[in-house]
C-alpha cells in the first residue's frame, strides 16, 4: 500500500513541475566571443571559442550581452536556442526536412504546404 501511495505521489510531483527553461548559445563565429548571462542579480561571463556551446538555466528570463558591449544586450525569455554570427545574435531555427514530406502530394498541386529553400 505504501509503494502505490508513494508512486502516486512521485508520479504527480513529475506531472505537476514543471521543466527548467535553459538557454543554448552557440558561437558561429570564426573567433572567440565573451557572453555574459545576466539572470537576476546573478552574472556569469563565458569566453565561447569557435563552434563552442553554452547552456544556461534561464527560469525567469536572462540578459545576454556579447564582448561587454551595451549595444549588444539582448533579453530573453530563457528557452531560445540562439547563435552567435557576424557578431550578433540570432534565434536559431529549425532546418528544412532534408527529404520531401512523404505522400500523395505532389509539388505544385496546391495541396499541403510549399517549401522554399
Amino acid at each position: 500500500m505504501r509503494v502505490d501511495i508513494l508512486a502516486v505521489v512521485l508520479s504527480a510531483a513529475l506531472t505537476h513541475s514543471g521543466a527548467a527553461l535553459a538557454l543554448s548559445i552557440v558561437n558561429r563565429d570564426d573567433h572567440d566571443h565573451k557572453v555574459t548571462i545576466v539572470e537576476g542579480p546573478r552574472s556569469t561571463d563565458h569566453v565561447l571559442k569557435p563552434n563552442a556551446k553554452v547552456d544556461s538555466e534561464c527560469a525567469k528570463g536572462c540578459i545576454v550581452r556579447l564582448n561587454d558591449s551595451d549595444e549588444d544586450e539582448y533579453e530573453l525569455e530563457g528557452n531560445e536556442v540562439v547563435f552567435i554570427e557576424d557578431g550578433n545574435l540570432y534565434y536559431d531555427g529549425p532546418d528544412a526536412p532534408a527529404d520531401p514530406p512523404v505522400g500523395d502530394n505532389k509539388a505544385g498541386d496546391s495541396k499541403g504546404p510549399s517549401q522554399k529553400k
